[in-house]
């Protein structure tokens, strides 16, 4: 018997802002479905952000980025690409295949999710900027 050999797809998806604001849950679980039915299996879901777009796509000037990570044969890559090119609330997508050998260490920042934010840098300790003096320079 021959085994079908799978990938791991990273997959950024750019949803129309308006839908998604009417849809939250819905547009992702709709892609999901779609790569389970690909005998996909789905390992990250996240949303990435909302964001201006840097030209208006279709008439929209925002965008939500959506990112998955997922598992599944190479075959179904060509009906997944038909699928979301005529989806009405997909602008862009892009589908990119993972290297075999940092698929863990992917798969765990994806699950991590965002960094959080860092703190602002504060003076350092013991060195006032008060009290600085500057000289007067005469031409």
């Amino acid at each position: 018997m021959s085994e079908t050999r799978t990938n791991v797809y990273e997959a950024m998806v750019i949803f129309d802002s308006n839908r998604y604001a009417r849809e939250r849950a819905g547009l992702s679980a709709e892609l999901e479905k779609m790569i389970q039915a690909e005998q996909g299996e789905v390992l990250v879901s996240r949303l990435w952000e909302e964001r201006r777009l840097a030209y208006p796509i279709n008439g929209q000037r925002k965008g939500t980025y959506w990112l998955f990570y997922f598992r599944g044969p190479s075959s179904m890559l060509t009906s997944l690409n038909r699928q979301w090119e005529i989806h009405d609330g997909i602008l862009r997508h892009l589908v990119l295949k993972i290297h075999p050998h940092i698929v863990e260490a992917v798969l765990e920042h994806a699950k991590a999710g965002p960094a959080p934010a860092a703190p602002a840098a504060a003076a350092p300790a013991g060195r006032p900027t008060d009290n600085i003096e500057v000289p007067d320079f005469e031409a």
